[in-house]
């Protein structure tokens, strides 16, 4: 396990954290993509995308849900959630969920079948 990475505890998942796993892994599955992500922002919305994969552009589905949000006005992020195979975050999207919430924003990682297996500080 990553340093900074806490262990997976679904009993300690606050409920909205664990919407926000639901909805990324929604996202993966509808979507047929290989990640799901939802953010939530200062004021409790939520925002959801799968990773995009075009000849011109590719985008993790985290840092796409963090485009998203600062599109919709977004002013800050609560929490961030990023369901697929990845083991750990990668720095860009850590970079993303920090340019945004901070250093401490909890980034909820979960696998394919949504389970939560870690949560790691955005910074």
């Amino acid at each position: 396990m990553l340093a900074g990475m806490s262990e997976p505890s679904p009993e300690q998942l606050d409920p909205e954290d664990r919407k926000i796993l639901t909805l990324a892994r929604s996202a993966r599955a509808r979507n047929a993509v290989p990640e799901g992500a939802a953010v939530r922002d200062e004021t409790g919305r939520t925002y959801v995308a799968g990773s995009v994969e075009l000849a011109s552009l590719r985008l993790s589905a985290l840092r796409t849900a963090v485009a998203m949000a600062v599109a919709s006005g977004a002013k800050s992020l609560e929490a961030a959630a990023v369901v697929g195979e990845s083991e750990q975050p990668a720095a860009e999207d850590l970079a993303a969920v920090r340019d945004l919430g901070g250093p401490g924003t909890p980034v909820l990682l979960a696998g394919p079948d949504g389970t939560h297996r870690a949560t790691v500080p955005a910074g």
